[in-house]
């Protein structure tokens, strides 16, 4: 047994604090967890479970006080149109070439739920919902989270390329990029009007995981099972009309956002620590192809219809 085996459980603790730091992100979070199972394998591992199941869903909750609802619905009826379409359709296609490339079903829907609507967020939601194990959530976000990373690098330049107005590059980074950090910064990039229209849009696209959450638990409802009720997104939305409808400090709402964040890049170091080498192999390149294929047809649509 190695040295890093030997001292894991204090390995586990060093990198759960370091994960409360503000320059270490979600998507770094997770990959210090994946880095950490495999060189020194799980730790911890009843906690681990048991607690990123509720500081996944508390996080959740918090990120509701960063939505505004009055912004959300400012987007127009052309934003809310593209989201509909970009959402009802990834969803479909997702469960289509999910069965064709025979990726595990609740993987084939996270990454499709993290495409269709924001990312990493939209997993954390409905990763609760269908009981997801801690390796299919990692392998989710791992997957949303590295395409989500090349998107933002490359929508700006792309868009140059393209000769895109800013109001078409907002649209199209709205509906296209995953999570809305990247779709603020993709927009930041490319112009003030991209950003205001692409975060609109964005916004009023994340209220979608309200309804998907319901559907969800629906879907996933097996014969002997009750209907299960997702409680922690009765709070999400509680949170988010607080946050429109009562005077709060700004400072305040920022606080209980960057709580929420680090409370979500500690889970994602949680999730990523409970893989194991094994688990990896199983799972393969199928889910990258499912989120690539996704991301590839809702990048084209998209486009395709802001242009023509």
């Amino acid at each position: 047994m190695s040295f890093l085996q030997k001292n894991k459980n204090i390995i586990y603790i060093i990198l759960s604090i370091t994960c409360l730091l503000p320059w270490i992100t979600p998507p770094v979070a997770l990959f210090m967890g994946l880095i950490f199972a495999i060189v020194c394998g799980r730790a911890f591992s009843d906690f681990n479970k048991k607690a990123s199941k509720y500081l996944l869903q508390i996080s959740v909750v918090g990120l509701g006080f960063s939505m505004n609802l009055h912004e959300a619905l400012k987007s127009g009826k052309e934003g809310l149109i593209f989201t509909i379409i970009s959402v009802v359709s990834v969803m479909l296609l997702g469960y289509w070439f999910g069965k064709k490339y025979r990726v595990n079903k609740n993987i084939s829907y996270l990454i499709s739920s993290g495409t269709a609507i924001c990312g990493g967020s939209a997993i954390a939601a409905i990763g609760p919902i269908v009981k997801a194990k801690e390796s299919e959530m990692s392998v989710s976000l791992g997957t949303i989270f590295i395409l989500n990373a090349i998107a933002l690098f490359l929508f700006p330049p792309l868009g140059k390329l393209l000769h895109l107005t800013q109001q078409q590059f907002g649209l199209w980074a709205a509906i296209a990029i995953h999570d809305t950090s990247s779709v603020v910064g993709a927009g930041a990039t490319y112009g003030t009007e991209a950003l205001h229209i692409a975060t609109t849009v964005k916004l009023t696209r994340t209220l979608w995981i309200i309804p998907l959450a319901f559907a969800t638990s629906l879907i996933f409802k097996n014969k002997s099972d009750k209907v299960y009720i997702p409680w922690f997104i009765f709070f999400f939305v509680l949170a988010m009309i607080l946050n429109s409808f009562l005077p709060f400090p700004e400072s305040f709402s920022n606080g209980i956002v960057f709580i929420a964040r680090k409370g979500l890049t500690l889970t994602l170091f949680m999730i990523g620590s409970g893989l194991s080498l094994q688990v990896l192999k199983q799972v393969g390149l199928k889910p990258v192809f499912l989120g690539v294929t996704l991301w590839f047809f809702i990048s084209i649509l998209s486009l395709s219809v802001i242009i023509f």
